[in-house]
């Protein structure tokens, strides 16, 4: 019985340290209609602030807690909001979730800057560890009793605030309808900042409270996870009811820890499902609460894409294996390594295209879906020992059919899920996969076959070879995911022209009126994740062989959102965005930040600046996904307007033709260097568009040739003019 009130104990503990993170997460989500998936971040720089003061610093902690959650809480929320979240109206789902990703991605980096990772960081409980009492036997300690009363208090609080009070009414009204909010005299954007602060306070009192009961150890990362593990009970309460919420917290709480206190400690099952539950309970939810109605009207977004024709694509594609070869032979033999790997990436990314891009429908762990079909593969497809290991195509294909099909097992209990509820189902799995399969070194029995899914932790994946086709070799791996990229994109392009690609695009626009059609929703859905998760496994097996060695960390759902962020940030709805996208998440911050950190170790008098630049590449990424907001569609977009509106600029488009071909000669020779040659390359590419423009405006400023004068430009009293004077006629002569 002891045990039993113990660990109930401890689970409503946890259970309220939960409902004061998923409330803030209510708060937002009702009075400004974004979720906010940086809540677990702003609850790891609080507290991080909350250990700097008490510890560092020696401050006493009544008055850390008033700087912390009194001041540097609101002030982050209201900030947030008045910088960027309020610029959201008006975008896709995909959007509004991007910007809150690449805030958690930059406060997790902005931490790790600023607290050295590899040093300890430890937060005492309130009173210390030896405040308690007992109750029944039970040994309750201070700090816990704080987080009960402080859940309950806030639960009381948050309820009167948004049935009983007027501040809560216009809260929820900045969401409902900011207009009609306008017309009785409130700013509904002041309402929305107040919630943010109020939120982000949450967060941070979330975080300060529930690291002392999970160890007292900070880690950025866990940390960040650990309150994400809270959106299951926003979600029960369904991101409206504060009551709902409370109730899914403690269930949450408690099933955390009875499944610690019951199941067998053999193994590392119980460990991993402890881990695992909080996203098993959140895709149960969703699964089975009830959803809103189909929309009945088009969706009007800012985000805008152009379909390109199968032709152009084709066309495409063959002018990128053939850069891409040539590029290659300016390499060493450890860049060419990093840029197959990025290219694996650009294959992941376009999985994301298809799903996002044309069919509107979200999937925050793509990874996940390259892990399944590596797992498969290594078992499948593994061949020979040592140095002589090869991959076979029959386990690539194996990887990529089961990467499908457990593709379509996910999609099918959320195929009636949309938008943010659809994102957060697959986050789910991710997460689920992360810390349940794939942290899985117990050796199993099935049919009489003994395996471990991941033995050691960790996967060895050899390359592949069919026939004289070896991907050992650098260039050959990189030139065939080169020409794989090309051909699933050209197979992208003509899906995307066809009839079902436009039923995707009527299903993304309005998912009623696709219905009311005769379209069948549950086929289109099922049939575009499964060619989703193939495209992903595919990639996920290429990456994998690419690295040589995989472990959970390669697949992890911080991993995931890291490239969904980039590919939207380079256009989610082009193909040349997910391949700008993957090569950057792939290659671009991996290359640069190896390349400072060499730096630092090779010049210890500029060690210190060389180590903040590489930080500032981490956190300069994460602020190109905070300003997608203002350009939805992505910096492609922009450049191909640019290029469209100076494809008469014949003479500057040839003359970046010839001074290319020149950089490269100069490079291939030793003249340059490879970087000094793709900086230069990246500058003629961005300044096109600008001398193309100059050399347009100059040239409409010239007189036109006399065969076409009022025919190019308006017919005027001064033309009238000019011809009389180029004719030699009277009128001319006097004027």
């Amino acid at each position: 019985m002891t045990t039993f009130l113990t660990y109930t104990i401890l689970g409503l503990v946890l259970g309220s340290v939960y409902f004061i993170a998923a409330s803030g997460l209510v708060l937002t989500y009702n009075t400004s209609g974004i979720f906010n998936f940086a809540h677990g971040a702003q609850a790891m720089f609080g507290t991080f602030l909350y250990w700097h003061f008490t510890e560092r610093w020696g401050w006493p902690v009544w008055l850390a807690l008033i700087i912390v959650i009194g001041a540097v809480g609101p002030a982050m929320g209201a900030a947030l909001h008045a910088a960027i979240m309020k610029g959201l109206r008006g975008t896709a789902d995909v959007t509004k979730i991007i910007v809150t990703v690449a805030v958690l991605l930059g406060t997790v980096y902005l931490a790790q800057w600023v607290w050295n990772p590899d040093e300890a960081h430890t937060v005492d409980m309130f009173f210390g560890a030896g405040a308690k009492i007992t109750l029944a036997g039970v040994v309750v300690r201070y700090h816990e009793i704080v987080c009960l009363v402080a859940a309950v208090a806030i639960a009381v609080g948050l309820r009167v605030l948004f049935t009983r009070s007027r501040t809560g009414v216009v809260m929820r009204g900045s969401v409902d309808d900011p207009d009609l909010l306008r017309l009785n005299g409130h700013d509904p954007e002041r309402a929305a900042m107040l919630s943010w602060a109020l939120g982000s306070t949450l967060a941070v009192t979330a975080g300060v409270l529930i690291v002392p009961i999970s160890g007292g150890g900070l880690d950025a990362n866990a940390l960040t996870l650990l309150v994400i593990d809270a959106f299951a009970a926003a979600m029960f309460g369904r991101l409206r009811s504060i009551p709902r919420t409370f109730v899914g917290a403690i269930v949450l709480g408690l099933a955390a820890n009875y499944v610690l206190a019951y199941l067998p400690s053999a193994g590392t099952f119980t460990g991993n499902l402890r881990v695992s539950l909080p996203m098993i309970i959140l895709f149960v939810v969703l699964v089975v609460l009830p959803q809103d109605r189909l929309r009945g009207a088009a969706i009007r977004t800012r985000e805008r894409y152009r379909v390109p024709t199968v032709r152009a694509s084709a066309v495409w594609g063959l002018v990128l294996v053939a850069v891409v070869y040539l590029y290659s032979l300016l390499l060493s033999d450890g860049a060419i390594t990093t840029f197959s790997l990025g290219m694996t990436f650009a294959i992941i990314a376009l999985s994301l295209t298809v799903l996002t891009g044309y069919a509107g429908e979200l999937n925050l762990a793509p990874l996940a879906f390259g892990a399944v079909a590596t797992v498969v593969a290594f078992h499948a497809g593994v061949v020979g020992t040592g140095l002589d290991a090869r991959m076979n195509v029959r386990g690539i294909v194996l990887g990529v059919a089961v990467a499908a099909l457990v593709g379509g097992l996910v999609a099918l209990p959320a195929l009636r899920l949309r938008g943010l509820y659809l994102a957060l189902a697959t986050m789910a799995f991710g997460e689920f996969l992360s810390n349940m399969v794939l942290r899985d070194t117990t050796q199993h029995e099935l049919f009489g076959m003994k395996f471990t899914l991941f033995p050691d932790g960790a996967l060895v994946i050899p390359p592949l070879k069919i026939g004289p086709l070896d991907l050992r070799d650098g260039t050959t791996s990189l030139m065939t995911a080169t020409v794989l990229f090309a051909l699933i994109a050209i197979g992208l392009a003509a899906l995307r022209n066809s009839g079902y690609g436009r039923r995707l695009a009527a299903m993304k626009d309005s998912p009623a009126a696709s219905a009311m059609l005769g379209q069948n929703l549950v086929r289109l859905k099922l049939s575009v994740f499964m060619i989703s998760a193939a495209i992903a496994g595919l990639g996920g097996v290429l990456m994998s062989a690419a690295t040589g060695t995989v472990a959970q960390e390669n697949f992890t759902f911080v991993g995931s959102l890291a490239l969904l962020m980039l590919v939207v940030v380079a256009g989610i709805g082009y193909l040349s965005g997910a391949l700008l996208g993957g090569l950057m998440a792939g290659v671009g911050s991996v290359v640069l930040v190896s390349t400072f950190s060499e730096l630092a170790l090779e010049n210890e008098g500029m060690a210190t600046i060389y180590k903040a630049l590489g930080h500032l590449v981490l956190v300069g990424t994460a602020l190109l996904g905070m300003g997608v907001g203002r350009n939805p569609s992505g910096f492609i977009h922009g450049l191909i307007d640019a290029y469209r509106a100076t494809r008469n600029a014949k003479p500057v488009l040839y003359g970046a033709a010839a001074l290319g071909v020149v950089l490269y000669l100069l490079a291939l020779t030793g003249v340059i260097g490879t970087w000094m040659f793709a900086i230069l390359a990246l500058c003629v590419i961005m300044l096109v568009p600008v001398f193309g423009r100059m050399y347009l405006e100059e040239g409409r400023s010239r007189p036109a040739p006399l065969e076409l004068v009022g025919v190019d430009e308006p017919y005027t009293d001064e033309l009238r003019a000019r011809l009389d004077r180029e004719l030699g006629l009277k009128g001319g002569a006097r004027a």
